[in-house]
């Protein structure tokens, strides 16, 4: 990639604007999990350390663009603010609507700010010029290191590299990218995917894309249901998408797709449900399948420890209910103890990895929801196109 990074800049006295995702969740006006935050540390850290005047964007939920933030205060950035100047030890305040590329200015090197939430400025979403120009017009660097973001052209991810006087990658934007491409360019061999999730239609392209990518491919969740229909196996009432099974035996037949062969049912969906192990064939018309069984995780774990790349999307069962967490418990403690490269995505995958306390022993943990699914798949990343360009026009 021709991507230019923020290492190849001097930054001393210079206006660096930094969008970074912190998007993270906030209860009662506090910021109740930082993961976030604390992944975007380094490059902002950086900056300062290197005597930049350091301005921040991001957004945060989904407020109504162009209603003030004193009508919607939920989406404040202020109690990001806030965590981040304890992390930092030092004062980042927020700037007002009406900070103006004069106000940039003023502000001293070694100081960090951040804007508000980017999500409430008309012309956003639809990446406008003006707005692009605007944020642009704030800095002497843009420096994109919000991989989350980067496959939405938006005014604070790709306008705006449109129209800085620099542009670049932070090294979290970058580490993301050097792992996915480590992981789907040229992974050491035998690559295993594990794609789980409610639906196959919701990651039909990621099936799809790496179908034709790995050596073995273990579906989990309410997408296995889907794979055992088309396989001839009775599901009762699970969840199951009676269009997608000829799609399943397509993916079957274009790679090798190991099925459970023993699972957990319940009556009801229900974190008070009972749970019921049972072989795949002997599925009762008012079950549902909730988790595999352990006859299952340990195949699977065989699997997992005979592969020298893994990539995991989505949980095996329905992890969230205690008597159904097993499997994906097994399943990724296997991906832990595996000496091979891993490389996680996903909202679900990385609460599961949080509540089994693996995380130092994955390879990498992409930060991206969207971004990472839609890399997987083949897709351009527009934030990450518009660096390149810019990169081949240095």
């Amino acid at each position: 990639m021709t991507i230019r990074s923020i290492n190849d800049y001097l930054l001393k006295n210079q206006r660096v604007l930094i969008r970074e995702d912190l998007n993270v969740p906030i209860k009662n006006g506090k910021v109740i999990n930082d993961a976030r935050i604390n992944a975007a540390l380094p490059t902002i850290r950086y900056a300062l350390q290197e005597g930049a005047v350091t301005l921040l964007m991001s957004h945060l939920g989904r407020p109504q663009e162009g209603v003030p933030i004193s009508a919607q205060a939920e989406f404040s950035m202020a109690p990001v603010a806030q965590r981040l100047g304890e992390l930092l030890g030092q004062t980042v305040a927020i700037m007002p609507p009406d900070f103006s590329q004069e106000d940039s200015l003023k502000l001293a090197p070694g100081t960090c700010v951040l804007l508000e939430n980017v999500r409430t400025n008309v012309g956003e979403k639809v990446n406008e010029d003006s707005l692009a120009r605007y944020y642009a017009g704030l800095c002497d660097i843009f420096v994109m290191d919000a991989f989350g973001t980067a496959h939405r052209a938006q005014a604070s991810t790709h306008g705006v590299a449109r129209f800085a006087e620099k542009a670049c990658a932070g090294p979290l934007l970058k580490g993301e990218l050097d792992a996915l491409g480590k992981a789907l360019t040229n992974p050491q061999r035998p690559m295993l995917a594990i794609v789980g999730g409610a639906k196959v239609s919701s990651k039909l392209g990621v099936l799809q894309a790496l179908a034709t990518k790995v050596d073995q491919l273990i579906v989990g969740g309410g997408i296995a249901n889907t794979f055992l229909a088309a396989a001839g196996f009775p599901v009762g009432k699970s969840l199951v998408e009676e269009e997608m099974i000829a799609t399943a035996r397509m993916l079957m037949a274009e790679t090798d797709i190991p099925l459970p062969v023993d699972v957990m049912v319940a009556k009801e969906f229900s974190e008070q449900a009972a749970a019921t192990l049972k072989g795949v064939k002997d599925v009762a018309d008012d079950d549902m399948i909730l988790d595999i069984g352990p006859e299952t995780s340990k195949r699977f774990s065989e699997i997992i420890a005979s592969m020298k790349t893994i990539l995991w999307n989505g949980p095996i069962g329905v992890f969230e209910f205690e008597a159904f967490s097993h499997g994906t418990e097994v399943v990724s403690r296997a991906i832990a103890a595996n000496a091979g490269f891993s490389i996680a995505g996903g909202g679900e995958t990385i609460t599961a990895i949080d509540k089994f306390g693996i995380s130092s022993d994955i390879s990498y943990i992409s930060t991206g929801g969207g971004a990472f699914l839609e890399f997987v798949q083949g897709e351009v990343l527009p934030a990450v196109a518009v660096l390149e360009e810019r990169g081949k026009n240095k």
